[in-house]
C-alpha cells in the first residue's frame, strides 16, 4: 500500500496539506472566499517552514552526529525565522481575517501533536 511507502515524514506532510485543503473548503463554503484565502495562507506559513525543516534535516542522515546536530539546530532556527517572514508577509495584506488564519495554522501544526499520539 501507499502508506507503507511513506516515511513518516512524508504522512505528516500529507495529511497537513489535506487539513488545509479540509480548511480552505469549510471556510470557503461557511465565510467565502477572503476566508478561504487567509486559511489557505495560515496553512501555509505553517506548511512551508515544515517543509524546509524536513528537507534540510533529510539533507543531514548519513552525516556525523555532530553534523546531524547542527543540521537540526540550524533547520528548527530556519524554520522560526521562515515563519516570521511569511507572517509579516501576511500581516501586510489588507482586510485580514484573523480567524481561518490562526485556525487554519494551528490546525496544520496540530498534525505533529496526533502524529505523536497515534505514533505506531
Amino acid at each position: 500500500m501507499i502508506g507503507k511507502r511513506l516515511s513518516t515524514v512524508s504522512k505528516i506532510l500529507f495529511l497537513q496539506l489535506l487539513v488545509i485543503a479540509v480548511s480552505v473548503a469549510v471556510f470557503a463554503m461557511i465565510n467565502g472566499q477572503l476566508y478561504a484565502l487567509y486559511a489557505l495562507l495560515g496553512g501555509m506559513a505553517a506548511f512551508i517552514p515544515n517543509v524546509y525543516f524536513a528537507l534540510k534535516i533529510k539533507r543531514s542522515q548519513g552525516q556525523e552526529p555532530r553534523q546531524m546536530v547542527r543540521s537540526f539546530y540550524t533547520g528548527e532556527s530556519g524554520k522560526l525565522l521562515l515563519t516570521a517572514a511569511l507572517f509579516i508577509i501576511i500581516f501586510q495584506l489588507p482586510n485580514i481575517q484573523f480567524l481561518p488564519l490562526m485556525a487554519s495554522y494551528v490546525s496544520v501544526l496540530s498534525i505533529f501533536w496526533f502524529a505523536l499520539i497515534l505514533r505506531e
